[in-house]
């Protein structure tokens, strides 16, 4: 019983990769069996992360957890249907290939492409990073420019909305649980921070989805990506890197409390199931 997580948003830059990243370390660290997908054919961003990550453990003589990697590859074939089948087939199969995993993890583009449509509708866990902010948030839901009030779903809950009707068209038990965090959150008690979290908790109950406190502005998350390392791969005697700050120390825990968040079925549970 293989669970999928999805990290997907139809915009680049909302830390989707760092979090991906940071949520297959936890679970290698807990003992599960993970892979991750790389779904991101230009940037490559979780793939780049990987290879870092590869070449330091080597460097350094380190043993650090890896997941397991196949690649998916988008079609090139000129047909759009054939195309579409062609990648329908790849993730398929590819998925299929994965059903001794506890996890996967798939890292999906800041676009909307078929792969991440297929992505979504085979997610038991869809988790959206959210920047703060209403450029973000637009993604969601629109807002009437005069009133501020929401006025509907846009095109990105327009598309899970689609993953969770095909889902449940296929009879596949269980729905699929959407989680959106909000990430790079200041410190600051700014007036469209207070905002912006008024506004999701009242679109989280139209729309359907749980809200989750993500990453702080930290630098620390871009210092780590040249090494392929996560905050939970600090600390401890023999850690490659020590924890230097306080600041460290409360961003390992935004990630255990992002793990907690997401309820991901136990090993005991999936047996059960």
């Amino acid at each position: 019983m293989t669970h999928v997580i999805v990290l997907g948003n139809e915009k680049g830059g909302s830390g989707k990769s760092t979090a991906a990243m940071h949520v297959i370390v936890a679970l290698l660290k807990s003992g599960h069996k993970v892979a991750a997908i790389d779904l991101d054919m230009r940037q490559r961003s979780l793939s780049r992360y990987l290879e870092n990550r590869k070449k330091f453990a080597e460097t350094k003589g380190k043993v650090l957890p890896f997941p397991v990697m196949p690649e998916v590859l988008p079609s090139t074939i000129d047909s759009r249907e054939a195309a579409r089948e062609e990648e329908t087939r790849n993730l398929t199969s590819a998925l299929q290939g994965l059903a001794d995993c506890d996890f996967v993890v798939i890292d999906c583009p800041g676009a909307d492409t078929h792969l991440s449509r297929l992505a979504h509708a085979h997610a038991d866990t869809i988790v959206t990073p959210l920047n703060d902010s209403f450029v973000d948030f637009d993604l969601l839901a629109r807002l009437d420019s005069e009133t501020g009030q929401l006025m509907g779903p846009s095109l990105y809950s327009e598309m899970v909305w689609n993953a969770r009707k095909r889902r449940a068209m296929a009879g596949i038990p269980g729905g699929i649980d959407w989680v959106v965090m909000r990430n790079r959150l200041s410190a600051t008690q700014a007036r469209n921070k207070a905002e912006m979290g008024r506004k999701l908790e009242d679109l989280s109950s139209r729309i359907g989805f749980r809200l989750a406190r993500g990453f702080g502005d930290r630098v620390i998350y871009r210092e780590l990506f040249p090494m392929g390392l996560t905050l939970l791969d600090l600390g401890g005697p023999d850690a490659p890197v020590k924890l230097s700050t306080m600041s460290h120390v409360t961003a390992r825990l935004e990630i255990r409390s992002l793990i907690a968040i997401l309820k991901l079925p136990q090993r005991d549970q999936r047996e059960a199931a």
